[in-house]
């Protein structure tokens, strides 16, 4: 072996993630980026009747029926502000490791950012939000505190039920009505 190939082997590459950056208000938050299926504009959606007001509504995408929410109004009870970097997220939700992730929808602003570090950089920051289970860690940084969005635990078992039913919503049945 030569000294060049030892020297290689020796340094250890630190385990780095991509995130998704993104703001709520002036604060910043992350999702990890292998959740995200697809960055789009903001679209017209179909509101849901009788669901909580976070819960920004449905629409079709690829032949799939897929509801969103606004992050902003589900933190803060503020909706997302209508800017040109207000974006419509799809991530892939899965709440239970067995069933097939399905997409879910998140009305994020300022998501234009991406930010590549290593996940163990995010820390406990020593508070139990119960109400906000889906705000994970932090990581600490020149720009202040960044926080950790778990999307696998955006939505209770209630609005999980109301989004997802079971059996799925069939699209051909929505396109006929309209």
């Amino acid at each position: 072996m030569s000294e060049l190939t030892v020297k290689r082997t020796a340094i250890k590459q630190a385990p780095h993630a991509l995130f998704l950056v993104f703001r709520i208000g002036c604060e910043r938050y992350a999702l990890r980026a292998t959740e995200v299926a697809e960055v789009l504009p903001r679209l017209p959606l179909k509101p849901i009747a009788r669901a909580p007001q976070w819960v920004a509504g449905v629409f079709a995408w690829r032949g799939v029926v897929v509801p969103v929410i606004d992050l902003s109004a589900l933190t803060f009870d503020a909706p997302a502000q209508a800017r040109t970097s207000t974006r419509l997220v799809l991530v892939h939700y899965r709440p239970d490791q067995s069933a097939p992730a399905q997409l879910l929808g998140l009305i994020l602003e300022q998501a234009t950012d991406t930010l590549r570090c290593d996940p163990a950089d995010f820390q406990p920051y020593g508070l139990d939000t119960p109400q906000a289970p889906y705000l994970g860690p932090v990581r600490k940084d020149e720009q202040g505190l960044l926080q950790w969005v778990r999307v696998v635990d955006l939505l209770d078992e209630r609005v999980r039920a109301l989004l997802y039913p079971s059996p799925p919503l069939d699209l051909t049945l929505l396109e006929e009505q309209s």
